[in-house]
């Protein structure tokens, strides 16, 4: 009859063993919970295999030398669904690409987390509600594209404080109130703007006009 040791030890053999297939990182859990939530016509997710030990192998999703999820391409996927708080996981985020797809709901407010994201693409899709607040955290962020879509509420001025922003989209969609005027807004163009509900850029000095939004 095998001692306590020998059982110990085939036990730990067992786990070494299946361990592969049953272990993931963080960001692989939050990628698979966001696939959870896709549905994808086209199989265009098919290698987002969750027994995987990282995410680093499946396509549309790059990684970098420390196996950490940097960029995720999903534009022009044919994917619709919904985002979840699941996505403020992926901590080292630069690129966020979701453009022309069908994804509607909410923008969470958990995207603030991103606080390596370089640029965020949204547009042509049916999200709802309000642009976060918390995006205003994301000091790196160069390009947010968050056009023709069905947002609604005011343009949060807590984004005047993102001193590198250099590209900002919020054309089409429901957006009311007044247009910030500070910080990179003094530099993008009223096309970013346009078929908004809208009032023009505030004024110098004036509380920002938003109501009724």
């Amino acid at each position: 009859m095998a001692s306590a040791s020998e059982l110990s030890s085939l036990f730990l053999s067992f786990l070494l063993f299946i361990s592969p297939a049953l272990s993931t990182n963080s960001e692989g859990n939050a990628l698979h919970a966001l696939r959870s939530r896709f549905k994808d016509p086209t199989n265009v997710l098919q290698s987002w295999d969750p027994t995987l030990v990282n995410p680093c192998t499946w396509f549309h999703v790059t990684c970098d030398s420390n196996n950490h999820v940097i960029r995720l391409d999903l534009g022009n996927s044919n994917i619709s669904g919904s985002l979840g708080p699941e996505l403020g996981q992926l901590q080292h985020l630069q690129y966020l690409e979701l453009y022309r797809n069908d994804m509607g709901g909410k923008i969470p407010k958990e995207l603030g987390n991103l606080k390596s994201l370089v640029s965020m693409d949204l547009y042509d899709n049916r999200f709802e509600g309000q642009i976060p607040k918390s995006l205003a955290k994301l000091k790196s962020l160069r390009f947010l594209r968050l056009n023709n879509n069905k947002l609604t509420g005011s343009i949060p001025r807590e984004l005047t404080t993102l001193a590198n922003l250099k590209v900002f989209d919020v054309s089409n969609n429901g957006l009311c109130g007044t247009i910030p005027v500070d910080g990179p807004f003094r530099s993008f163009p009223m096309e970013s703007f346009e078929n908004n509900k809208l009032n023009g850029p505030e004024l110098k000095g004036l509380v920002p006009y938003d109501f009724g939004c």
